[in-house]
């Protein structure tokens, strides 16, 4: 569990085949800040551009980590086939705040940035997520993009998908890749936990409206 909080900015390093097929995932060598990897152990769970991994190897070191991939989980997300840089956050602990919303890690569309707006010392980020995604998505909601928790300023529903408007904060651009974000960008997008549930009763009867 996570809370779309970004605890640092990593970068994948290194990217190799765990096989000769697509039924096959990628092996990643990610770099990261120094000391970032104190608290760490092999087994725990960090979560890379909102996708949460396991640690398989550490290489503290030389301050970077490794984690496998699956096909399934390549299909699924963006920028984790290749190097570059990647949000980081490790998994949340009994004792921390909650200072976001609840993420679990799992990437449930890919949104496309149709574009982005200077507004006085933020940016207006525009995203258009998927069809299947939209129903889950509400003005003043939550949504973690590429793994960063955020408020939802506006929604507006299209054909092809629904329109966020979301706000970039001067802290949020420092401390998050979101800052190079450019139009056509595709990125994570992880809904809200809650509307998740309450869309799976509403599916079967369990809520009546």
């Amino acid at each position: 569990m996570f809370t779309g909080i970004i605890t640092g900015i990593g970068q994948i390093i290194t990217v190799s085949n765990l096989g000769d097929t697509p039924l096959h995932g990628k092996h990643l060598v990610v770099a990261c800040p120094p000391y970032y990897l104190d608290d760490v152990a092999l087994g725990d769970s960090i979560a890379l551009n909102g996708a949460c991994l396991t640690v398989t190897t550490l290489g503290v070191e030389r301050q970077q980590f490794m984690v496998d991939v699956s096909a399934e989980s390549l299909q699924t997300t963006t920028g984790l086939d290749r190097p570059g840089w990647v949000n980081l956050e490790k998994a949340l602990r009994a004792q921390d705040r909650l200072g976001g919303h609840m993420v679990t890690g799992h990437v449930d569309g890919i949104g496309h940035v149709a574009h982005v707006v200077t507004a006085g010392e933020s940016l207006t980020l525009h995203l258009l997520a998927s069809a299947d995604v939209a129903p889950y998505l509400a003005c003043k909601g939550s949504v973690a993009v590429n793994g960063v928790s955020l408020t939802v300023n506006h929604v507006c529903d299209t054909e092809n998908g629904c329109l966020l408007q979301i706000n970039l904060i001067p802290h949020t651009l420092h401390n998050t890749t979101l800052r190079t974000l450019q139009t056509g960008a595709r990125v994570n997008l992880e809904i809200d936990l809650i509307a998740r549930y309450i869309r799976r009763m509403m599916d079967t009867g369990a809520i009546l409206v």
